[in-house]
């Protein structure tokens, strides 16, 4: 399973107010997500970027029943339960805590804030959606008290369906986030300037 191995730039934990929690996609690593804070105003953050293990947080599509990602799935959120406690024991409030992820580490970031819904900072999901073949909305709990949740994802992408996506943020609107949704035609798998800018003025403005 997976060992907390936390990569981490910007400021300290024990000096930062704030904190963003950056979570890779299968393939990738802490170090690659982390350059992502290049491109938002988070200098002053405390920046964690927790490692999978073999690079990947759970082993097949996001889309399959959720017991045969297990124990991996299960794995993955205790992981970033503890790198939440982190943050939270260095004084850091959770309304000052964001998370971002891309691609897994998309689909996981909204997977772990919908079964620990709070008044956070923000959370960026660039192209992921809610985790299983149908959505187990028994697994979430909490009021996100209108955090802003921005989504962002082609249409078509060969992973993740724009279906998912729309049907993601309608869950978590029920949950009281403030969702921003984009579904670009024809974008790829990837992250785009749009989507950086949307992020700046809905979370950072």
């Amino acid at each position: 399973m997976h060992i907390k191995q936390v990569v981490a730039a910007g400021k300290p934990l024990s000096e930062a107010d704030s904190a963003i929690i950056m979570i890779h996609g299968r393939g990738a690593d802490a170090a690659g997500i982390l350059s992502m804070a290049e491109y938002l105003p988070v200098k002053e953050f405390a920046q964690l970027a927790p490692q999978a293990t073999n690079h990947t947080w759970y082993p097949y599509s996001f889309l399959v029943p959720v017991e045969e990602n297990e124990p991996w799935l299960s794995s993955a959120i205790q992981v970033l339960d503890e790198v939440v406690n982190d943050v939270v024991s260095a004084g850091i409030k959770k309304e000052n805590l964001y998370f971002l992820g891309f691609s897994q580490g998309a689909c996981l970031t909204l997977e772990y804030t919908a079964r620990r819904a709070n008044r956070y900072g923000g959370v960026i999901a660039f192209t992921g959606g809610l985790i299983g073949a149908d959505i187990d909305t028994s697994n979430y709990g909490g009021d996100f008290n209108q955090t802003p949740i921005f989504i962002g994802s082609s249409d078509p992408d060969p992973h993740v369906p724009a279906s998912r996506v729309l049907a993601s943020a309608a869950i978590l609107r029920s949950m009281n986030a403030a969702v921003t949704d984009k579904i670009y035609k024809g974008m790829g798998h990837t992250i785009s300037e749009d989507e950086i800018q949307q992020v700046k003025k809905l979370m950072f403005a």
